[in-house]
């Protein structure tokens, strides 16, 4: 009887703090809402007027925010509850399908970014806008095809983690390639690699712990740490923001440029101290 009692508390006390982490996520998912609608309608709007011939970065970064726009969509459907469990399943599927969308176009940032910097003369006789909407066409196919092909158990959650060593690749090999880089002008070029870090930091601490978690054996979307990971995926929409900073000319120059100067000069103290 005493063993029944402990489980029974045990019990309580699990649905207890499972309710409350429901509870946090569901205020979480309102705040994303409430901050994040209006602000990606106003960036895409703002980003539409940055497209021309030689600046087609701000298509790849519109259709991440249409993806932010879709899953955002898909969580007023989820906090609105609805009776009809295949309209809660539809919404789950087409969630799955814009996040799928998201990684895939911040690899095409990353990616866009990488080619101005490691290959700029080629890669300005290529970059005009009919070939950068047919790769985002390309990238919402792929994304729905490996969406319905992962629900019915054709694709491993590990090959969900590709996305990580290409970002890395973009970053470093940006790195690299950054001191012979001679036509992009200094703001630029450091924009560019705040954008790769963004992009970077983005995937690994909103993307990556949801993509783990489906690598376990054993269901734990449901549990404390599942709700944790949910509420970090849930954020990227907000964080996706910040990549429109970086696509204009302006206050984050001078912020960047401010940052690189105290590098350097942190450097030459070290310098010289040796």
């Amino acid at each position: 009887m005493g063993d029944f009692n402990n489980i029974s508390e045990n019990y309580v006390s699990y649905n207890n703090q499972y309710n409350e982490l429901e509870f946090i996520i569901y205020v979480v998912t309102c705040i994303v809402i409430c901050i994040g609608l209006p602000l990606t309608l106003v960036a895409i709007y703002a980003l539409y007027s940055l497209v021309g011939k030689d600046n087609v970065a701000p298509i790849y970064v519109i259709n991440l925010l249409i993806s932010d726009l879709i899953q955002l969509c898909c969580m007023i459907v989820s906090v609105a509850k609805p009776e009809e469990q295949n309209t809660y399943g539809i919404g789950r599927l087409i969630y799955g399908f814009s996040l799928m969308a998201s990684v895939g176009f911040m690899v095409c940032i990353a990616l866009e970014r990488y080619l101005v910097i490691a290959c700029p003369l080629w890669y300005r006789f290529r970059r005009t806008i009919k070939i950068s909407v047919v790769v985002c066409v390309l990238v919402w196919i792929i994304s729905l095809a490996i969406c319905f092909f992962f629900a019915f158990g054709y694709i491993l959650p590990i090959s969900f983690l590709l996305p990580l060593p290409l970002l890395i690749f973009f970053l470093f090999g940006t790195l690299k390639a950054l001191s012979a880089s001679i036509s992009v002008p200094a703001d630029e070029k450091r924009r560019i690699v705040a954008m790769l870090v963004l992009v970077l930091l983005i995937y690994t601490l909103l993307f990556l712990p949801i993509n783990i978690l489906l690598l376990e054996k054993h269901d734990r979307y449901d549990t404390a740490l599942g709700i944790v990971v949910r509420v970090f995926l849930k954020l990227s929409p907000l964080a996706d923001l910040f990549l429109y900073v970086f696509m204009r000319k302006g206050a984050i120059d001078k912020l960047l440029a401010s940052v690189c100067c105290c590098r350097m000069d942190s450097n030459d103290v070290s310098s010289s101290t040796v």
